[in-house]
């Protein structure tokens, strides 16, 4: 991204209300030990608005599920800043992150992430259980409807399509009623038909719920859906493109 762009970028969120959603500054980070350590990310800075739907894409490699986990907490760069909705995570230990990110980031997992000997209901309710939130199983019961499987929440993973359990695993991540949701490669794993619904479920929530969406994808036509892309090539921000 040239220093012109930046500056154009920043300039529009700071005029979005409330500030960015979400922003990052001069991110780096390697991975690995060694000679087998790589350099991940390099120099990233980003801003993404309240609201805002954003696609990651880019080349296998490229640097887009390590940007998204970076973006969820779960990566700690080396260097530069994160800041979600004005809380610094830098500054936040392990445990006042992970409260963080139970509250304000929702993430969707390529490889769902299911806890097999759990019921859907189950798996749904745990985050909320977790954070000791009221009424877990009740409002678990109403985000498994609000995704079509009222009648499946009893069953364990293994009982669910590959669709099924998508949907269960966005429940999951929208449960806590989070500000951020993050998903990747939503798609990646399900045939076209059943892709296209998980797409449609995940705007729609988006558009319900005025959270901000953030996907990595290869799928071209989910990327069109998005606000804006932003491209990746070997660790750095090649050029964002408006949808």
């Amino acid at each position: 991204m040239t220093a012109g762009k930046t500056s154009i970028e920043t300039a529009r969120v700071a005029a979005t209300a409330g500030g960015p959603a979400i922003a990052l500054s001069d991110i780096d980070l390697s991975l690995g030990r060694g000679a087998a350590r790589v350099h991940v990310l390099r120099g990233i800075s980003l801003t993404v608005a309240r609201g805002e739907a954003i696609g990651l894409v880019g080349p296998s490699g490229s640097g887009k599920s390590t940007l998204l986990m970076v973006m969820a907490g779960l990566e700690r760069p080396d260097a530069g800043a994160i800041r979600i909705e004005d809380t610094d995570l830098g500054g936040l230990d392990e445990d006042a992150l992970a409260r963080f990110r139970g509250r304000r980031i929702g993430i969707v997992f390529q490889a769902f992430h299911l806890v097999p000997t759990m019921t859907a209901l189950e798996n749904v309710a745990l985050p909320l259980e977790l954070a000791d939130k009221p009424g877990a199983h009740a409002r678990a019961r109403a985000e498994l409807a609000a995704v079509g499987l009222a009648d499946r929440m009893h069953h364990y993973p293994a009982q669910l399509s590959g669709g099924e359990q998508q949907r269960v695993a966005i429940a999951r991540a929208v449960a806590p009623d989070p500000a951020i949701l993050v998903a990747d490669e939503p798609t990646g794993n399900l045939d076209e038909a059943t892709g296209r619904q998980i797409v449609d479920l995940l705007f729609a929530l988006k558009r319900d719920r005025g959270a901000t969406l953030v996907l990595v994808t290869h799928d071209p036509g989910l990327a069109r859906l998005c606000d804006r892309t932003v491209s990746l090539r070997s660790g750095r921000i090649d050029e964002p493109v408006t949808a």
